[in-house]
C-alpha cells in the first residue's frame, strides 16, 4: 500500500470513529509510518485517535502529536480530587495508588501488584475531563520468581487466542522481562500478545520487539 493511500485511509478511519473529532486532526504518512498533527478537546480523545490510526491495515507505527486543549480548565486541586475520587469508584484500582497534577497533567505515584491495575489507573485517570495528558509512574511489586513454568502459562496464553498465531511468536524471560519477538498481522494481535504476558503472575516488564508483517 502506497503512503497516499494509507493517509487516505487513516484520515477516513479517524473521521469514522465517532468518539474522535477528526476536524482538527492532520494526517501524514512516511514509509508507513503515521503522524498525527493538530488539536483534540481531550486526552481520551488524543488516546481514541491513536487507537484508531494503528486500526488502519499498513500502519507500521503511529506518532502522535495531538495536542489537548481544554476550554475549561480546572484548577489542579480541583483535578486531584476529582482523579482520586474517580480511581477510589474503580474496584480495580487499590489504595495504594495517589496522583499529582500539574498544568492538567497527571501523574500516578505509589505501587500496584499487577499490570491491569497499573493500566486500569491510567485509563481511569486519562477519562476525567480536564485532563491533558496522564504519566504512569506506578511501580510493580512483584514476589512472585519467574520460572520456565510462567514461560509456559504465556505460551498457552497465546496458543488460546483467537486472534494470535502463535507459532510467530517467541517468549523469552530476562531477569522478570518478558521478551516477545517475531511478527502480528496488526496493532491489535500485538497488543493482545503484550495483553497475554502481562497477565503472567510475577513479570515486572513486558518489551515488545514483534514486527507488523502485513500480507
Amino acid at each position: 500500500m502506497t503512503d497516499p493511500q494509507l493517509q487516505r485511509d487513516v484520515s477516513d478511519e479517524l473521521a469514522w470513529d465517532s468518539k474522535v473529532d477528526s476536524e482538527g486532526i492532520a494526517v501524514s504518512v512516511e514509509d508507513a509510518v503515521v503522524a498525527l498533527r493538530g488539536t483534540v478537546g481531550s486526552f481520551r480523545e488524543k488516546r481514541e485517535a491513536q487507537k484508531a490510526a494503528e486500526r488502519v491495515c499498513g500502519v507500521r507505527l503511529v506518532d502522535n502529536h495531538l495536542e489537548v486543549r481544554i476550554l475549561t480548565k480546572r484548577e489542579d486541586a480541583d483535578l486531584c480530587a476529582y482523579v482520586r475520587r474517580a480511581l477510589q469508584l474503580d474496584v480495580l484500582v487499590p489504595a495504594t495508588v495517589d496522583v499529582a497534577v500539574k498544568a492538567g497533567c497527571v501523574t500516578l505515584i505509589g505501587t500496584v501488584e499487577k499490570q491491569c491495575q497499573r493500566d486500569e489507573a491510567a485509563f481511569v485517570a486519562g477519562n476525567v475531563r480536564g485532563v491533558t495528558d496522564v504519566r504512569n509512574d506506578l511501580l510493580l511489586t512483584s514476589p512472585v520468581q519467574l520460572t520456565s513454568d510462567v514461560r509456559h502459562g504465556i505460551r498457552k496464553a497465546l496458543e488460546r487466542n483467537s486472534k494470535l498465531d502463535a507459532d510467530s511468536i517467541g517468549v523469552r524471560i530476562v531477569k522478570g522481562m518478558v521478551i516477545l519477538t517475531g511478527t502480528v498481522a496488526s496493532w491489535a494481535e500485538r497488543d493482545a500478545a503484550v495483553a497475554a504476558a502481562w497477565a503472567a503472575p510475577g513479570v515486572i516488564d513486558v518489551v515488545s520487539r514483534l514486527q507488523l508483517f502485513y500480507d
